[in-house]
């Protein structure tokens, strides 16, 4: 896996997510289509597991949390951007979605979680904002933010 390999990764994804609204119904087709464990999911974890391990993925520290934007908002990506940060049993910055905000949540221990919420997806509508939090030991973040889109708060 290559940042490259990784970008065509993240476009096979995000080409049926073009378009669609991000609420409810899309975060229950996510987790209905590709829930954890299935081979989307293991390949998408496998991918950020072995760039954060090799430095392209999480390649910046601030506060404990490890995070880094690896793909820009391009028509390739249908215009998501692609952000992986690590986490461990911490709340990062407050921040609002202008466009939304979709989340694949990869647990490095067995029972971590984020904003509450297992392995698998998880789906913010367009102007909601949460402090995200992950509890239970370390997991990797995939945010997918239509437009790259995403304003931090005070």
């Amino acid at each position: 896996m290559s940042p490259e390999d990784f970008e065509y990764l993240i476009a096979e994804v995000t080409a049926p997510l073009a378009g669609r609204v991000l609420d409810g119904t899309l975060d229950r087709w996510l987790n209905e289509t590709w829930p954890a464990g299935s081979p989307t999911y293991e390949q998408l974890a496998q991918a950020c597991r072995t760039g954060a391990a090799e430095g392209w993925l999480c390649n910046r520290e601030a506060g404990g949390i490890r995070y880094g934007r690896i793909v820009k908002p391009t028509p390739r990506t249908h215009d998501f951007s692609v952000d992986v940060v690590r986490m461990e049993d911490l709340a990062g910055p407050h921040h609002v979605h202008p466009n939304g905000e979709i989340d694949l949540i990869m647990p490095l221990a067995e029972h971590a979680t984020f904003d509450g919420r297992p392995a698998g997806w998880c789906v913010y509508e367009p102007g909601s904002a949460h402090r995200p939090t992950v509890s239970n030991g370390a997991a990797l973040i995939l945010y997918l933010l239509p437009q790259g889109a995403i304003e931090f708060t005070r």
